[in-house]
């Protein structure tokens, strides 16, 4: 009971702390974002930088244009979390004018570590315990000129690609507001969505950054392990390491993405964390190299892509193929396979679990379970986490039962053979796993070698924006993001179209397992049009660079055919 009252206590504290950071700002703030503000909005981050750093533009001007807009934003989507913005007006009062961010607000996920400032991730336990030094990413964006001004909503846990806690609220989509902008990265990729910030960061897991961006519209590279800053941040799961989390850049174009990875490359990053390998920002050039070659993940065998997501795919294709490229259909190690490895390893701890009964609270707690620990009794835990975990936490002689089950009376060999899998592991049998990881990681690598691929093109997700408590059921169905981080590939999200009732209708449909059914029971086109939908881009590990140039191929073909993704522009 001391718990739950001090779990209420602490959510009301930190809502009334955020509306009182807002309504305490300057009238300036408060007033409608005028014409001359709204052509900054419009300009892209490197005009604002270039201007800023030829003493045309201040920064204290362009804070005050995103801070108002990024309030808007807040107001239509509940997607800020701390709001910097009194900070913020000092630290544009000194910036590095001459920095290759000079002046660019940046919004960050919840997560990342701001001097005096808190980072809960949606853990009421962790309100009021603010970060005693800044992350290392904090201090090279603030020694590149960069003025951080609002942190952004998360899941508790971070697990998830929904985002809501009891502390901030839940966030939603600015296409829809009965829809997820994504998780766990999802208020910041409704802020960038909305257009109150055009750079943001955030953390990849199983999908955290390229799945808000598909769900809002935005554009993102999951980078590879050890190319970004991660030191001093914030993390439900301190010292996972089998499928570790990465920071990325989250942006609102796909010009703003490249100009935000040359700034942040251009400061050496491996002089502010340990843990960033000495990589300078390399120069791609495709059009004078070799053909480039396509590969084509159209089904992961678990999932496949609705209507709308299988469109957008196609329209890419189709693109590529019109203009000369080499695009074929890749036969590649098991997705399934590794979606069964990437589970064990990110949950070999298993977890918490809770059985609910009409005037009972039975709580079954086993050691070492990571991201649930700091939840209070009461506190409400994502539906996808709180699924999961009891699948984990169950005996295993029970999950074998429902295994038997699923595979010899529902002939469901999919779901059967994750959940026979999903249990505390030991030290010998996560060293087995990561064994495994390896072995898996060297079939792709044979694979996209021997066969010459530059890039894999798949979906995000084999659905839009999935509505708020989807992840009760769709927690199983991560894989199309989650096999990219088990490899440690380089994947970028880019948005291409929306949801169109007319051309994206359901056919009959006959689901091969139970994953697939309960996604598909989320399906509705005539709901979800207009949400917006993306295309996945997959390069080798460490091929941020490259990546990034293949989205900008697609991205110029699908302007000179007339098909250019159209950006949310919200009327305030």
């Amino acid at each position: 009971m001391f718990s739950y009252l001090a779990h209420r206590r602490a959510c009301a504290t930190k809502r009334k702390e955020r509306e009182d950071r807002i309504g305490s700002l300057p009238p300036q703030f408060h007033a409608p974002i005028f014409a001359e503000e709204r052509r900054l909005l419009a300009r892209p981050a490197s005009e604002v930088i270039s201007s800023v750093q030829a003493g045309s533009l201040s920064p204290s001007e362009v804070l005050l244009a995103y801070s108002k807009k990024a309030l808007k934003a807040h107001a239509a989507t509940n997607c800020l979390t701390e709001v910097l913005i009194a900070k913020a007006e000092g630290w544009a009062k000194t910036c590095n004018t001459a920095g290759p961010l000079a002046g660019m607000p940046v919004s960050l996920k919840d997560t990342v570590g701001v001097e005096g400032e808190d980072s809960c991730i949606g853990y009421s336990a962790w309100v009021g315990k603010p970060m005693r030094k800044d992350s290392a990413l904090i201090r090279l964006l603030k020694d590149a000129g960069a003025i951080p001004f609002v942190k952004t909503n998360v899941p508790i846990t971070l697990l998830s690609f929904e985002s809501a806690n009891d502390v901030f609220g839940r966030s939603t989509n600015p296409h829809g507001k009965d829809y997820s902008p994504g998780g766990s990265t999802g208020g910041e990729a409704a802020l960038l969505a909305y257009g109150g910030s055009r750079l943001g960061i955030g953390t990849d897991v199983a999908g955290s950054v390229r799945a808000p961006a598909h769900f809002s519209g935005v554009y993102t590279i999951k980078a590879s392990m050890h190319r970004f800053l991660k030191s001093g941040n914030a993390t439900s799961m301190p010292g996972q390491e089998g499928i570790p989390a990465v920071y990325s850049p989250m942006t609102r174009t796909l010009e703003d993405l490249e100009t935000f990875w040359r700034a942040i490359m251009s400061m050496k990053p491996w002089e502010y964390d340990h843990s960033v390998l000495p990589i300078p920002w390399r120069e791609i050039d495709l059009a004078s190299g070799k053909p480039i070659r396509w590969g084509v993940l159209w089904d992961d065998g678990v999932v496949a892509p609705s209507p709308a997501c299988k469109r957008a795919l196609e329209i890419v294709v189709s693109e590529l193929t019109s203009r000369g490229h080499e695009v074929v259909v890749i036969e590649p190690p098991s997705p399934y396979d590794g979606l069964k490895l990437g589970s064990q390893l990110l949950l070999a701890e298993a977890g918490v679990y809770e059985v609910h009964f009409p005037k009972l609270l039975l709580t079954l707690l086993s050691s070492g379970k990571v991201s649930t620990r700091p939840i209070r009794w009461g506190e409400s835990n994502d539906p996808g986490v709180y699924e999961a975990r009891i699948m984990f936490a169950m005996p295993r002689f029970v999950k074998r039962l429902y295994a038997w089950y699923l595979r010899h009376i529902k002939r469901d060999e999919t779901y059967a053979g994750l959940v026979e899998n999903w249990s505390e592991k030991t030290v010998e049998e996560y060293l087995g796993l990561i064994a495994e990881r390896e072995g898996y990681r060297e079939r792709w690598f044979h694979k996209l070698h021997d066969e010459a691929f530059d890039f894999i093109l798949t979906v995000p997700n084999a659905l839009p924006a999935t509505p708020h408590g989807g992840m009760k059921t769709g927690f199983k169905a991560c894989g199309y993001t989650f096999l990219w981080n088990i490899l440690d590939y380089t994947a970028g999200v880019l948005p291409v179209t929306h949801v169109d009732k007319a051309l994206d209708g359901l056919d009959k449909f006959t689901p091969r397992n139970t994953i697939e059914r309960d996604m598909y029971k989320m399906y509705d086109a005539t709901k979800m049009h207009g949400l917006p939908v993306g295309v996945q881009v997959v390069g080798k590990r460490l091929e941020e660079e490259k990546v990034l140039e293949g989205m900008k191929v697609i991205e110029s073909l699908l302007k000179d055919a007339g098909k250019a993704y159209t950006l949310l522009d919200p009327v305030d």
